[in-house]
């Protein structure tokens, strides 16, 4: 008989073949290897607000969470990735021998995680936030009507991250990924329901999450275009500065609202989660009993001693 559902700030992400999970006190990552064997690594999490106590304060918190999320997830990522090198990877290049040479392979390692991580956040403002200000501004008649120009911008982010989201998910190497990613929730929601970690209690378990990063994409652009109504600039370079420069904030709220979610369940949360969970059509899959069993073991690695310690 399952015990009473419980709702947990244990989080993960789907990597190449494997998932990684974050619980309050440690990560785990468990990839599937070219054999067919389950690989678990562990690891205590160190927090910097326990330093700064400063930047665990609300508001704070949501940017600096965000981009440790970020570092750790393409740092996973990578690591998940060494499991399956392409060919022409398996021999270091000369200029990655000269890298680790005067660099050393660790301070090369960190350089590339945080240019990716550069990268990736680059063409996300850039696809998301930028681009649409840039298309609605090639329309000069509405350049100073600006409860037009900003709802037509809000509509040019909303179809080109529903465009992104649909041509992702038909890649075909990402579908195994989202699959990953489906199980990553459904193990997750089993444990919520209090039902012991098998793969016969987890495959029924519904595979969308209202803390999906999916959702929380969705909310930060929603509250952009929300935010955004405040622009009153014709400008359309100076408009792309101010949309950059609102950014923050807006990640912060949105981060706040993210805990609101993952705390509360009512008629409010499930309007303000209700297109994260369609976007999550997209992307998530149903996975295979073989990567639900990857998601059981980093779930159970991450869980802590203490019951209750990762309730929200």
């Amino acid at each position: 008989m399952a015990n009473q559902e419980k709702r947990t700030t244990i989080g993960g992400q789907a990597l190449i073949e494997g998932i990684m999970m974050r619980g309050p006190e440690a990560q785990s990552i468990a990839v599937r290897n070219q054999e067919g064997e389950i690989v678990l690594t562990t690891e205590k999490l160190k927090f910097i607000k326990d330093r700064y106590p400063v930047l665990g304060l609300p508001l704070i918190r949501g940017v600096v969470n965000f981009g440790g999320s970020m570092v750790a997830g393409v740092k996973a990522l990578m690591y998940s990735a060494s499991f399956y090198p392409e060919e022409d990877d398996l021999e270091p290049g000369k200029f990655e021998l000269w890298m680790e040479k005067h660099i050393g392979s660790e301070k090369l390692e960190s350089l590339i995680i945080y240019l990716a991580v550069a990268m990736g956040l680059g063409f996300s403002v850039l696809l998301f936030f930028l681009l649409p200000t840039f298309l609605v501004g090639l329309v000069k008649p509405i350049h100073d009507v600006y409860i037009l120009r900003n709802l037509c911008e809000g509509i040019v982010k909303i179809v080109i991250f529903t465009a992104y989201m649909v041509l992702v998910s038909r890649m075909k190497d990402m579908k195994r990924v989202f699959s990953y990613h489906g199980a990553e929730h459904k193990t997750i929601k089993c444990y919520e329901m209090g039902l012991p970690l098998t793969v016969e209690n987890v495959r029924p378990c519904t595979r969308k999450h209202p803390r999906c990063g999916t959702s929380f994409l969705f909310v930060v652009i929603f509250l952009s275009i929300l935010v955004g109504s405040v622009i009153q600039v014709g400008n359309t370079l100076l408009r792309m500065l101010c949309h950059l420069a609102l950014l923050i904030p807006v990640v912060a709220i949105s981060y706040e609202i993210n805990r609101l979610v993952g705390r509360h369940d009512n008629w409010f949360t499930k309007i303000l989660t209700a297109p994260g969970l369609w976007f999550q059509n997209f992307t998530t899959n149903e996975p295979d009993d073989s990567m639900i069993e990857c998601a059981i073991a980093a779930l159970e690695a991450v869980i802590p001693e203490k019951e209750g310690a990762d309730n929200w």
